[in-house]
């Protein structure tokens, strides 16, 4: 998995390719509310910091930045001078990207402010177990039996993952976490990605490959995308918050209410504005989809954001 995606060749490392949003679709690619949604949370960082001269903003797993400028973009000029916004991505630093984004391909180390690791976690690479063996893999995509599994990972699968059969050891991901949001001397540190917890694993794992928009087979040859679902619940530290993406953008702000009919007559181009807006939000929100995806808040010398209900960041500041 590691030399597929990040090895010569890999699939998110290959120069002149389209980068993630030629193959999938995020919620950064779905729509610019999201963007919006995490300028919000930025604010409200900020403002627990007690606004910091300087306010980081580290996006880990950039993809070609399209979160980032999405965001410098949001935010009102006198806070965006303020942010030293960092994409984290193996790949070459794509032409024309704002030049104020640091490009760099490893987490800072002492940020204060909002780390943030939209769809990344997926992408760690991990190990893949059966009947208390090692699943090996050849580039074709062939699997066959390896050995039994060594302590850690099995004492991982043994509190996150009992019951036998087929899984993915998330150890990597645990670690690679804790990793990121370790950075942080103060802030927020939010990892969000399709995920599950113990109380509901995935009885034959997760695994699968995605090329040009479409679910493939996982071959690790670098020519498709290779993921795994993410166990949230076991990446989670002391004081962290798990929400559903649904919950945790309806706190900031995203709705897909429509516009009230009156509008249409008042402002048709408004409403059509508007009708928009709720599309875009009702997909980001879908209970079905993109909604369902797992956020995990890990705050770093802040309290942590009180969602669903009060004292969470104000969706309309």
């Amino acid at each position: 998995m590691e030399a597929a995606l990040y090895g010569p060749g890999g699939f998110y490392v290959r120069p002149g390719g389209p980068g993630p949003a030629g193959h999938f679709r995020t919620s950064v690619h779905a729509s610019p509310l999201y963007a919006a949604a995490v300028a919000r949370l930025l604010r409200w960082v900020d403002e627990e910091l007690g606004h910091p001269a300087e306010l980081d903003l580290v996006d880990v797993g950039a993809g070609r930045g399209e979160l980032l400028a999405g965001v410098l973009a949001a935010l009102e000029p006198g806070t965006a001078a303020r942010v030293r916004p960092y994409a984290v991505e193996r790949a070459d630093r794509p032409a024309g990207l704002d030049p104020r984004i640091r490009w760099v391909q490893a987490v800072p180390e002492g940020t204060t402010g909002l780390l943030f690791a939209n769809e990344w976690l997926d992408n760690v690479p991990l190990e893949v177990a059966e009947d208390g063996r090692y699943v090996l893999v050849a580039p074709d995509g062939t699997e066959s039996p390896g050995g039994p599994l060594d302590g850690p990972d099995r004492a991982w699968l043994d509190r996150w993952w009992p019951g036998g059969g087929r899984a993915e050891i998330g150890r990597a991901r645990d670690e690679a976490w804790a990793g990121a949001a370790g950075s942080l001397e103060r802030g927020l540190a939010v990892a969000v990605d399709y995920a599950h917890t113990r109380g509901a694993r995935p009885p034959y794992g997760t695994l699968t490959g995605f090329r040009g928009g479409r679910e493939v087979p996982p071959v690790p040859d670098g020519s498709c995308d290779v993921t795994a679902h993410v166990a949230l619940d076991s990446c989670a530290g002391p004081g962290a918050v798990l929400l559903t993406q649904r919950e945790a953008l309806a706190a900031l702000g995203v709705s897909g209410a429509r516009p009230p009919l009156a509008l249409a007559s008042a402002d048709p181009a408004a409403y059509v504005r508007a009708l928009s807006s709720a599309g875009e939000a009702a997909e980001l929100t879908d209970r079905a989809g993109l909604g369902a995806f797992g956020w995990l808040l890990q705050p770093v010398g802040i309290p942590a954001p009180a969602w669903p209900g009060a004292g969470g960041p104000p969706a309309a500041r």
